[in-house]
């Protein structure tokens, strides 16, 4: 990825928690490269336990983590265990690829 920080990466539930149990803020600014890059990798980087990750937002809407993000999306990763009805309201349960 480049090295000006483009994206804000916003990680929540469980995944919060994670970031601030190993001193790291649940917000993150990232450099996105120019021809964008799918949301697994942005999750990599961020050291993000991908067992634990259900889907990504980008641009208020739920994708799989294939999905390319470009400089400028915005971007929250969404842990898994999120009940039934909060997932449909949500978008998740039809992850868009």
């Amino acid at each position: 990825m480049s090295s000006k920080a483009n994206t804000t990466v916003r990680m929540f539930g469980l995944l919060h928690t994670f970031r601030k149990d190993h001193g790291l803020p649940s917000q993150a600014e990232v450099a996105v490269p120019e021809e964008g890059c799918p949301a697994e990798a942005i999750a990599r980087d961020l050291g993000l336990p991908m067992e634990k990750i259900e889907a990504v937002f980008v641009n208020h809407k739920a994708y799989a983590l294939d999905h390319e993000v470009h400089p400028g999306d915005q971007v929250a990763f969404v842990p898994t265990g999120i009940p039934g009805p909060g997932r449909m309201m949500l978008g998740i349960r039809h992850a868009q690829h």
